[in-house]
């Protein structure tokens, strides 16, 4: 597959209907960036080792590999580019699970183009860069955060988070011991309103406790919603 060279980088898109690759193409080129396009998983996997993408874009359904055995192996070599699901698949179990993967977004088909653009941007904007007002590490309770380097640490030991976990634990450290709701979070982390499904915030909030178990510094307030609270 050819490679256009944009400014915004390149985003990686797997997926194996034509008309479906074409379609995101388009918008993406549209909107300034470079797209790689592949057919199946394995050519997928190959590519995004190869070309360090500044982002992926899996259908689920491929063939070999399928998409979320991509985003397992990439998260497995310590690969954390940002990875965008796009598939048929409507079922909150397969959401779960892709997010458990590592995934940092899901659209489901029949999808908007804009809409999965303005995913992709929302989730790069997280992860290029940090206001210089706000890249002062946080430190609540044994868990340290710097943001302009993006590293977290738990009683000493680094801890590798996904861009979207890294951005959802650093809105609650911002201010230790306030509770944001569940729509709150999805405004302020993920840059779109509660149609996308609260239970993505909780698979998330649960993600990130796991990577820094033992240590908990995420409260549930039942009813409410989450803080960080050391």
């Amino acid at each position: 597959m050819s490679v256009d060279p944009q400014p915004r980088g390149l985003v990686l898109v797997v997926e194996d209907e034509p008309s479906i690759a074409d379609l995101v193409r388009l918008y993406l080129a549209r909107d300034g960036f470079g797209v790689h396009l592949e057919r199946d998983g394995a050519a997928g996997l190959a590519a995004a080792r190869r070309l360090r993408p500044v982002a992926c874009v899996l259908d689920i359904a491929l063939p070999g590999l399928d998409g979320t055995e991509v985003c397992r192996r990439l998260r497995a070599s310590g690969d954390w580019t940002p990875v965008v699901f796009l598939t048929a698949r409507d079922d909150e179990v397969d959401r779960i699970v892709g997010l458990e993967l590592g995934a940092d977004d899901y659209v489901t088909k029949p999808f908007s183009p804009r809409e999965l653009v303005a995913r992709i941007r929302a989730v790069l904007r997280r992860t290029s860069g940090v206001p210089e007002a706000a890249q002062r590490p946080r430190t609540v309770g044994p868990v340290t955060l710097d943001p302009g380097r993006r590293t977290v640490t738990a009683a000493g030991h680094p801890v590798q988070l996904t861009s979207t976990e890294f951005d959802l634990l650093a809105h609650l450290m911002a201010r230790p011991g306030r509770v944001f709701t569940r729509e709150e979070l999805l405004a302020g982390v993920w840059g779109y309103a509660a149609h996308a499904g609260t239970r993505t915030v909780d698979v998330h909030v649960a993600q990130v406790r796991a990577k820094l178990a033992p240590v908990a510094v995420i409260r549930t307030h039942r009813g409410v919603g989450y803080a960080a609270d050391g």
